[in-house]
């Protein structure tokens, strides 16, 4: 599903905010701030809950939506919806993988950077999802899942319920006080791959400190795929955000 930035569609989000032609965007240093959203956040009623997981390239987010579709795909009306910019490659993953129906599993290719498919224009986006609920009714999860982008990469709320930021020890253990609105305000840090953090020399007391430094109050997961394939914590998270009786 390529992104055609086609905004005749039904879906109610005006694109009257502001990103006309000598527009400024003032500098702004804050590693806690975002950009203003561009979209309200979308009624929840008779809908599924959303999920977006987001991260840098290479910090885990395919292999986390495999490890939730395993948790929660025997217990929830579960569906994914993937971004690759140029390809469909995390969903053929998923699909191959056997985690889902291959039915339940769309990709969206952004051609651009992905936070403009989660964020700029969330159309496309919205589009399979809504397929997906067309096609499965009544259901109760859907996982997004973007591509790969750097620190400052946030999900629209018109887009998502709630967000997953992914980082992974191979980027350093600076990463989480380097900061960026993915770090400090995704309603969950998810610290990837710490099995290997003794071989990259990452250090794990200054990485879990730092990023709890960073997120005040907001909850820090750190975890191995490895050692614990089904995502167990990440997993509870989440069924703790849905609605009783989804679970």
């Amino acid at each position: 599903m390529p992104v055609e930035h086609d905004h005749t569609h039904g879906h109610e989000h005006s694109n009257s905010h502001g990103h006309g032609h000598g527009h400024v965007h003032p500098v702004n240093f804050d590693p806690t701030a975002a950009e203003p959203d561009p979209f309200d956040a979308a009624p929840e009623a008779g809908r599924a809950y959303r999920i977006g997981i987001g991260g840098p390239v290479g910090s885990g987010k395919t292999a986390l939506t495999a490890a939730l579709c395993r948790a929660l795909g025997g217990e929830l009306n579960l569906a994914v919806v993937t971004n690759d910019i140029y390809t469909t490659e995390d969903a053929d993953f998923l699909r191959k993988a056997g985690v889902l129906d291959p039915e339940r599993i769309e990709a969206v290719q952004t051609g651009a950077c992905p936070h403009t498919a989660i964020r700029d224009d969330i159309t496309a986006n919205l589009d399979a999802v809504d397929e997906l609920e067309a096609r499965f009714p009544g259901l109760d999860l859907v996982i997004i899942e973007s591509g790969g982008d750097n620190l400052t990469a946030v999900f629209s709320r018109g887009l998502v319920d709630a967000q997953v930021f992914v980082v992974d020890v191979a980027g350093g253990d600076k990463v989480p006080r380097k900061g960026g609105p993915g770090v400090t305000t995704a309603d969950l840090l998810v610290i990837n791959k710490i099995d290997i953090a003794h071989l990259v020399g990452a250090d794990m007391d200054v990485m879990t400190s730092d990023a709890h430094r960073m997120r005040g109050k907001l909850p820090v997961i750190t975890q191995s795929l490895v050692d614990t394939p089904d995502a167990p914590a990440v997993a509870d998270w989440v069924r703790s955000l849905l609605p009783v009786g989804a679970v």
